[in-house]
């Protein structure tokens, strides 16, 4: 709007020095035209005369000088939003931001269904026979009253396929090491009990009963053990004679037995 102002007063200005100018020449014109008269009857020259336009009482004047521009209009109101343009090209990748902090884990998921079954492993190596690691006896006791203090020698034979126990010594020698299951059921008749278990000279445990007048009673026990090899395992009468109650006939026995559970076996990192 304010271009447009500039642009009107600046062609006012134009056509009024133009109008200005031509007034100045038709001036100059009719002020020349007198000289070329003749001389009158007297000698002298007639007067020429001057004519000029009352209607316009400035056209002996020179055009004005033409006036200082005027001051700038206001501004005019802003134009309409242009059209979008093109999109530009993509832009290269940014770099890689800092790794964020881990989330807290998501809830158990459902379930999914059963997978097919995966394909058989390789054949593994061929094992150890069980048959080298059997280590068992049940034996049985024949004299009614053996001697304190020393190995009960239990002469009677249930099973002893290995022959791990020795009925010349009444004590079971081990042949394989590993854990094994000792037990004892007694006959009690006449006397007192106290027997105890040892393994290799050392006492592990006792079991004592005592007896009832016209009574047959029982005291047992039983324990696991490991054992080394050549360690031996007995029973034997603890103390005086008072307590040598164990009793056998043809119809109650006291009985010694005892079997290997599990052999020690070495694997690759060295537990057993």
């Amino acid at each position: 709007m304010k271009l447009v102002r500039t642009v009107l007063l600046c062609l006012v200005l134009v056509v009024k020095l133009s109008y200005s100018q031509e007034e100045g020449e038709e001036v100059e014109v009719e002020a020349e035209a007198p000289e070329e008269h003749a001389e009158g009857p007297g000698g002298e020259a007639d007067t020429p005369s001057v004519v000029v336009d009352e209607r316009k009482p400035c056209a002996g004047w020179m055009g004005g000088v033409p006036g200082t521009p005027g001051h700038n209009g206001a501004s005019g109101r802003d134009g309409r939003d242009g059209r979008d343009g093109t999109k530009g090209e993509t832009g290269e990748p940014g770099a890689p931001g800092e790794k964020g902090d881990t989330g807290e884990p998501g809830l158990t998921g459902p379930e999914g269904p059963r997978g097919f079954p995966g394909t058989p492993g390789l054949k593994g190596d061929q094992g150890e026979s069980a048959l080298l690691y059997r280590s068992a006896f049940s034996v049985g006791l024949i004299d009614r009253t053996p001697m304190p203090n020393v190995p009960i020698k239990f002469n009677k034979i249930f099973y002893n396929g290995q022959r791990h126990y020795d009925d010349s010594t009444g004590k079971f020698r081990c042949s394989i090491p590993g854990v094994y299951y000792f037990t004892y059921h007694l006959t009690v008749y006449l006397k007192d009990v106290k027997v105890s278990l040892y393994k290799s000279d050392k006492t592990i445990m006792f079991t004592f009963d005592q007896f009832q007048e016209n009574n047959i009673d029982q005291a047992s026990g039983s324990i696991i053990l490991h054992l080394d090899t050549g360690e031996e395992v007995w029973l034997q009468v603890y103390g005086e004679e008072a307590y040598a109650g164990i009793y056998a006939d043809n119809i109650n026995d006291s009985t010694f037995s005892g079997f290997l559970l599990y052999p020690d076996i070495k694997t690759q990192n060295g537990d057993r």
